[in-house]
């Protein structure tokens, strides 16, 4: 890893209406539209469902260092995250974020430590760490891998 500080960078460019192009430092954009609380497209990308997106994806990379650094075979991580959007003294603003996480792990006496595990990648995600939302972790049971899916 380098050291910090690191620097990111991205651009967004849109019109008077339409999508606006989210690009990053590669030459793929990423189209996005108000969503449809705010009379946008449904099913398109916005900067809301990107910044939920955002912690999902962080969690799972998150996860994945903790879990190398833990020495744990896992097979899976699916991360369902929920954001709610409120108004509150005027000012609009995510206030929670509840992380899902549904883990599969390969051997089934793995199971005792995987909570502390999902704790330590919730706690180490930069990106919900840089939210003034507050991010609550609800794990979904640990599923173990079967023979034919592992």
């Amino acid at each position: 890893m380098q050291s910090f500080p690191h620097h990111y960078q991205a651009r967004a460019t849109g019109g008077v209406t339409g999508p606006v192009d989210v690009r990053g430092p590669a030459p793929a954009a990423i189209e996005t539209w108000p969503p449809p609380e705010f009379d946008g497209q449904f099913g398109e990308w916005s900067p809301e469902s990107l910044l939920v997106a955002a912690v999902a994806d962080c969690f799972v990379l998150t996860f994945r260092a903790v879990a190398r650094a833990a020495h744990l075979e896992w097979d899976r991580l699916d991360v369902d995250v929920a954001g709610t959007l409120e108004r509150i003294d005027g000012v609009t603003r995510f206030t929670r974020m509840v992380v899902a996480p549904h883990l599969t792990i390969i051997h089934a006496g793995d199971a005792q430590r995987v909570q502390s595990l999902l704790e330590k990648a919730e706690r180490g995600c930069l990106v919900s760490n840089s939210l003034t939302a507050e991010v609550v972790l609800q794990p979904h049971p640990v599923t173990i891998a079967t023979a034919a899916a592992a």
